[in-house]
């Protein structure tokens, strides 16, 4: 699509609870005046002015075409309002799920060195997990799926339903990247940036190309893996 606006301006507008920035004031984005709607026709408002200004700046970068690829908060953005905020309790019921399978919780048996690689990583994560969040989630070894504790699920539910659409929206992001919530609701909640969320969701892979050495392949999902967590990271930041 060919670039259509010459200036983008913010305006402040009031919401209310039904209204995915929460209640309370919200920031429009406008291209010479005109409000930014998202992919299904929902008014992008976001719920704070940095957000705004950020998701204003990629608008303004843009030059003859507009390249939504290169706009990745505006994409959060809509996602928070297109597909999140419309069935919330849904998405947060999937999101769930990846606690039931965390990444975290399935070990190598062998060799000792990433055995230990691991426990050194993933068990503070674990533990903090338990201590903050109340769920303390059963560790394996191997892959073959482990039935975690209804109370630990719970508690992983508690903490993901306090979210609102936006944060949820971050959330998503970083757990299905990264494989595990545990992993997601760290950075949410500022247990890890996006540079740590990465390294831990990325033990094995990074271990594995020490040994027998990196590949095109694995260095392009690692970048685009990087990108999304920090991307989300940023997103989350400016809320």
């Amino acid at each position: 699509m060919k670039r259509f606006y010459r200036d983008v301006t913010i305006a402040s507008v009031a919401v209310d609870d039904a209204d995915a920035s929460g209640a309370g004031e919200a920031f429009q984005i406008l291209l010479d005046g005109r409000r930014v709607k998202s992919p299904v026709a929902r008014e992008l408002a976001v719920p704070s002015r940095p957000l705004a200004e950020a998701v204003a700046a990629e608008w303004d970068a843009q030059s003859e075409k507009i390249l939504p690829a290169s706009m990745p908060l505006t994409q959060l953005a809509f996602t928070a309002i297109d597909r999140i905020a419309p069935q919330q309790a849904e998405v947060a019921d999937r999101i769930v799920r990846y606690g039931e399978t965390d990444l975290l919780c399935y070990r190598a048996t062998a060799p000792a060195d990433l055995v230990q690689l691991q426990a050194d990583h993933w068990d503070p994560l674990l533990a903090w997990a338990a201590d903050d969040l109340g769920a303390a989630l059963v560790v394996t070894e191997g892959i073959v799926p482990v039935d975690q504790p209804k109370a630990a699920v719970g508690a992983l539910a508690r903490a993901v339903s306090g979210l609102d659409a936006y944060r949820l929206t971050a959330l998503a992001a970083a757990t299905q990247a990264a494989g595990s919530l545990v992993i997601g609701l760290a950075l949410v909640q500022g247990r890890l940036d996006a540079m740590a969320a990465v390294a831990a969701s990325q033990l094995d892979e990074s271990y594995q190309s020490e040994k027998w050495g990196e590949d095109k392949e694995s260095l392009d999902r690692l970048r685009a893996l990087q990108a999304e967590i920090t991307q989300a990271e940023t997103f989350l930041s400016l809320l």
